[in-house]
């Protein structure tokens, strides 16, 4: 079974191309922004995953002024959401192949349903005056 491998891109190349400091691109990691994967000689190659993500720190820092705290704040938070996008979308494939598996089963819960007429209000007796 042949291994497929990601292309990477050395940690100079993508200094390089995004005009950081190597040394900010290790502080990125160091600090969980960023995960690069590891060769066999243990030199960081970066996905286009992971160049997507230093795009949106970049874009945070540089652009909008937001310091490293507030970037890891950002980037969970963007993280969870993709995660609660990813259950929706799951929960709706559920439910459209449970509603698609036959009336049958829909059916009988529709005839579960009872009908509650609406109570009337009384007043207790304190209130009345």
């Amino acid at each position: 079974m042949a291994v497929r491998r990601k292309a990477g891109y050395m940690i100079s190349a993508v200094a390089e191309t995004y005009h950081v400091h190597p040394q900010t691109l290790r502080l990125y990691e160091r600090l969980g922004l960023l995960k690069p994967s590891r060769s066999e000689g243990n030199t960081r190659l970066y996905t286009d995953v992971d160049l997507e993500r230093l795009e949106v720190i970049l874009n945070l820092t540089r652009d909008l002024g937001v310091n490293l705290a507030g970037v890891e704040v950002i980037l969970n938070m963007r993280d969870k959401m993709e995660k609660m996008q990813e259950e929706v979308e799951e929960l709706v494939r559920y439910i459209r192949e449970y509603v698609s598996s036959g009336d049958a089963v829909l059916g009988s819960v529709r005839n579960a349903l009872v009908r509650v007429p609406a109570s009337k209000i009384v007043r207790s007796g304190r209130e009345q005056k």
